[in-house]
């Protein structure tokens, strides 16, 4: 707890430095900036950053900016994310210098027991978890919106979700990726009625070229933005969600409905080298992970070795750290977990002990102890606005379209993230990950997610950043704060090439060209295994703040080509 009391201490020291008045913190020889010269947003999509700071010029800060954004990719990115689905936003409130976490997680329902999950042999069922009713939670994004709109934007919701609301009403350009994902997911997505209705209104499945229009998905926006949360959990929408789920064969009460609350926790904080650096808490495993790998690498100059042994040792710290990630972590209101401990600097220094500089650690020798029993699915943006108020957020409804079921009359397509349960102890879900008690289903518990929105701060720079991928997203944001430390621009983090190891399968994964022949033959040498053809992967989505230069910039993730990072400076 006093690791991390100091952390904490350090990183609101850093940011206060980074936001203190011009005339308390001017080094004569390189005088940092007070605050930020403008805004900026990257996102997964050009409509919603472009909408994002429309509505700050409307003189919004970054928490409406993030309503409108996260509401837009709503609409335009099906394929990732919806009101159907769930999220995680980490803000920085310039103000009070403070920073939150909201949980806005789905939940599982009462009915969703482990049994529901199994076939007549007692076999994971993958269909049930990843398809339909039985596959969905308690939606909780429309709930993160009115949290922010009510607690720290300035602006209505009736004008952050506008564009939204317009773009579900009068459509957009279907693009590459959404035709693809479609094709991928066609067959289960056209056993429902409701998403018939929306995604073959013309008689086809969408293609690149047409306008998607998603008139009742324009309705229900219209609904949360005018009635807040009551126009989501209550009402005709949610009468209208309870009728979908009963009719396909599913089990979520009213109860349910209007009983979800977003969940407010304290981030983890962690030192980095010279980053104090803010991340996603339980129920994610990503900030537990981030500083485990971290503090565990931080026992070696990365810079002074060779590619293959930075690799190396960055693929054991993983390898510990997802080990960690299976046994220990699950909803904090449900499961108890040694946090202090697995973030601690001496606990890191334990396990760098048993690391060998030169030959790789079998996953096999790290094994589970059953008695403590995220591709382009999911989707995230960064904002800094001008009074250096932060937000970085991480949406999903978990696989690609989530369960493929929209619930007839509503628009919203129902996410799938009962998947991301321990459905089976030791049985791997969609992303081969294993799970055992501390993250299996309970009524009202939320499911342990990867997803790891982050801030870094350090006396000349701020950066926010996150990224989609399932498992792999931890590892994505791994290398984007190492690219920033290596001194990287945003646009270069976003675009860094990227591997990954998550203790099982043991197998170190890379994007094809990632790795040259001589350090896949020095690893294999050492006793990896290697992948290193793989396709590419993630939609790392981040903006920086210099405040040496006083510049803002951003990155969007080649890999996503109908994302965008903009600036905006202040009037």
């Amino acid at each position: 707890m006093t690791q991390t009391r100091h952390a904490a201490t350090r990183l609101l020291l850093a940011l206060a430095f980074a936001l203190a008045p011009a005339a308390q913190a001017r080094p004569a020889q390189a005088p940092p900036a007070s605050h930020p010269p403008g805004a900026a947003i990257a996102s997964g999509h050009a409509l919603a950053t472009d909408a994002g700071l429309a509505t700050i010029r409307a003189g919004g800060n970054a928490f409406d900016a993030a309503v409108t954004v996260s509401s837009v990719l709503s609409v335009v990115e099906p394929i990732s994310s919806g009101l159907g689905g769930g999220g995680f936003f980490l803000l920085h409130d310039a103000k009070t210098g403070k920073d939150v976490f909201l949980d806005a997680r789905e939940i599982a329902p009462e009915a969703a027991m482990p049994a529901e999950y199994l076939d007549k042999d007692g076999n994971l069922d993958p269909d049930r978890s990843q398809n339909g009713p039985w596959s969905a939670g308690i939606p909780g994004l429309p709930a993160a919106l009115v949290e922010l709109a009510g607690k720290y934007g300035r602006l209505p919701l009736a004008t952050t979700m506008a564009p939204a609301i317009g773009y579900a009403r009068d459509g957009f350009p279907v693009y590459a990726r959404l035709e693809k994902g479609y094709a991928s997911r066609r067959t289960v997505m056209e056993r429902y009625p409701g998403t018939r209705a929306v995604f073959l209104a013309d008689g086809d499945p969408p293609q690149v070229g047409e306008t998607l229009r998603q008139p009742d998905l324009a309705r229900t926006l219209q609904l949360l933005a005018d009635k807040g949360f009551d126009g989501f959990y209550r009402g005709d929408v949610a009468g209208k969600l309870l009728a979908s789920v009963k009719a396909e064969g599913g089990k979520w009460t009213a109860a349910e409905l209007a009983g979800y609350q977003v969940r407010t926790r304290e981030p983890i904080r962690f030192r980095y080298r010279d980053w104090d650096i803010t991340t996603a808490p339980p129920s994610s495993s990503g900030g537990v992970a981030l500083a485990e790998i971290l503090q565990v690498a931080s026992g070696w100059d990365l810079a002074k070795l060779d590619r293959a042994h930075r690799i190396h040792v960055l693929v054991e710290a993983m390898r510990r750290a997802y080990r960690d990630r299976t046994i220990y972590l699950g909803d904090p209101d449900f499961v108890k977990m040694p946090l202090a401990r697995l973030t601690s600097a001496d606990y890191a220094a334990g396990l760098r002990a048993t690391i060998h500089p030169d030959k790789a650690t079998p996953s096999a020798l790290l094994p589970g102890q059953p008695a403590p029993l995220e591709d382009e699915e999911t989707t995230h943006f960064s904002i800094i606005d001008a009074e250096g108020n932060i937000v970085s957020a991480t949406q999903t409804v978990n696989l690609l379209y989530g369960s493929g079921l929209v619930a007839p009359g509503t628009g919203v397509l129902l996410n799938d993230e009962m998947d991301d349960f321990a459905l089976k102890p030791g049985t791997p879900n969609a992303f081969g990950v294993m799970g055992f008690e501390a993250n299996a289903p309970k009524p009202g518990k939320r499911m342990l997610s990867s997803m790891t929105p982050t801030i870094m701060a350090s006396p000349a720079k701020v950066a926010v950043l996150g990224a989609p991928g399932g498992s792999r997203i931890i590892t994505e944001v791994l290398l984007g704060i190492l690219g920033y430390d290596d001194g990287l621009s945003a646009q270069q983090v976003a675009a860094k090439p990227r591997f990954h190891h998550q203790w099982l399968p043991d197998v170190i994964s890379a994007e094809s060209g990632a790795f040259d022949a001589d350090t896949v033959e020095a690893l294999q040498a050492m006793g990896h295994t290697v992948n290193a053809g793989e396709g590419t992967w993630g939609n790392l989505q981040t903006v920086a703040w210099d405040r040496i230069t006083d510049t803002l910039s951003g990155g969007t993730d080649p890999r996503n080509p109908v994302g965008k990072a903009a600036v905006q400076a202040s009037p």
